[in-house]
């Protein structure tokens, strides 16, 4: 069992923050009044930019991701004590919880030296057990990465060198270069561009394809992508970025793209439209598209959580469909998966940034009857060790045996690693709405 590090100076003070942030809103209440009360904009949003090719500075087609030369890993990760501690090759195993109500992680990813981000989940095609988790290592380069997770928590690959990678978000079936394959895209936010890297489809790692610059012409931290979020539509399996910068304006904060087969081997991004609503106060990084019934949920983090039509050309897609996740927060909004059954029902599980206890809320995907777009109930509130949650991913896929019925991952600060949670220990014993 490895001994837990010394947390450094930057660490103690960021976790202080955090928790008197907590204090903070806990002492002045909720943020926003009445969170039972459904926010649906009737209003149209202004005029959008006209769209516009922009053109990608990019790799060739195939270039192989580098295992990584650099980055320091502890070999053997930390085990957590629950109830009972078991031994697992390359991560930790525990039990399904303790006596104060909190569910603890089946897995936990080997830790690595920087403080990691978001994760996402890739499932392989034949073979749910071989399914990969990907990773961010939110630092400067050299130091800064993409770490693929196989499902025992054990480190398959490394990508180094990204200058400050934030978010990932995974896309299947993309056509370019006359092939069609699965994609891995992450925001690079101090070289202001994205990485986008093919996915092997027998799950044996990443090989870059592009560098793709975003946000261009916004100065400063407005042109600092941030938050993530991929969408292929149905009808015509076009698919599209949004990307959430880590500063922007009240209105038409997220930037829309599409993601483009330029021919010889090349990609591009070409510019849709800008969109979304913005309290005014903290960021938006939490960005998950709903590919099945098309939608697009943000988290602003210290005031809602926003809903919007995903396709671009969609009837309303300049107005706001939703606002929820109002009240009930104690810290930020950070994190949002969608567990998302064939039939169009489901959740949207929010996570609650808490310093040593992470919560995940849990609404109805489907919305109530007669009204898809009202989620301002919550039907589940589950509490969890993560410490300081910066992300979440979900999945309803089964994933072998472990994850009969899907999977939360949960990004873990303290111990710069990644929780898996089987959708079991989520749920519970609890009869969840339907």
């Amino acid at each position: 069992m490895v001994g837990q590090r010394l947390r450094t100076t930057q660490d103690v003070g960021r976790r202080a923050e955090q928790s008197q942030r907590v204090k903070q809103r806990t002492a002045r209440g909720t943020q926003v009044s009445n969170d039972a009360q459904r926010r649906v904009r009737e209003q149209e949003a202004p005029v959008q930019p006209s769209r516009g090719v922009q053109q990608a500075h990019v790799l060739e087609m195939g270039v192989r991701g580098r295992v990584h030369p650099r980055l320091a890993i502890v070999a053997r990760s930390a085990c957590v004590l629950v109830l009972t501690l078991a031994a697992c090759t390359g991560c930790a195993a525990v039990e399904a919880g303790d006596a104060t109500g909190e569910i603890a992680p089946l897995v936990q990813t080997t830790r690595v030296d920087q403080d990691v981000d978001d994760p996402a989940i890739w499932i392989h095609p034949t073979d749910q057990a071989r399914s990969l988790v990907i990773g961010t290592v939110k630092a400067a380069a050299p130091a800064g990465a993409v770490v693929v997770y196989g499902l025992d928590g054990g480190i398959r690959q490394v990508i180094d060198g990204l200058n400050r990678p934030n978010n990932v978000d995974v896309e299947y079936g993309v056509r370019l270069g006359g092939q069609t394959f699965d994609v891995a895209v992450v925001t690079e936010r101090l070289a202001r561009q994205l990485r986008l890297f093919r996915i092997a489809s027998d799950g044996k790692g990443l090989a870059e394809i592009a560098r793709l610059p975003v946000l261009e012409g916004a100065r400063g931290n407005a042109g600092a992508p941030m938050g993530l979020g991929l969408y292929r539509r149905a009808r015509d399996g076009k698919v599209y970025v949004i990307v959430a910068p880590k500063q922007g304006p009240r209105e038409n904060y997220l930037w829309q793209y599409a993601l483009e087969d330029e021919g010889g081997g090349r990609v591009r991004l070409t510019f849709v439209r800008r969109f979304g609503r913005y309290g005014g106060h903290g960021e938006i990084e939490a960005v998950a598209v709903d590919d099945g019934l098309g939608y697009v949920y943000y988290a602003d983090e210290e005031r809602s959580i926003h809903k919007w039509h995903a396709d671009p050309d969609a009837p309303g897609a300049n107005r706001e469909l939703a606002e929820f996740g109002m009240d009930g927060f104690a810290g930020d909004r950070e994190g949002i998966g969608i567990y998302a059954r064939p039939d169009g029902t489901g959740y949207i599980v929010a996570a609650d940034q808490r310093p040593g206890q992470s919560e995940f809320r849990l609404y109805r995907r489907e919305g109530e009857a007669g009204r898809p777009h009202d989620h301002s109930r919550v039907v589940k509130v589950v509490s969890s060790p993560a410490d300081s949650t910066d992300g979440i991913e979900v999945t309803e896929r089964a994933l072998g045996a472990p994850f009969r019925q899907g999977m939360l991952v949960a990004m873990n600060s303290k111990a710069h690693n990644f929780m898996f949670f089987p959708w079991e220990r989520i749920v519970g014993a609890d009869s969840l709405p339907h």
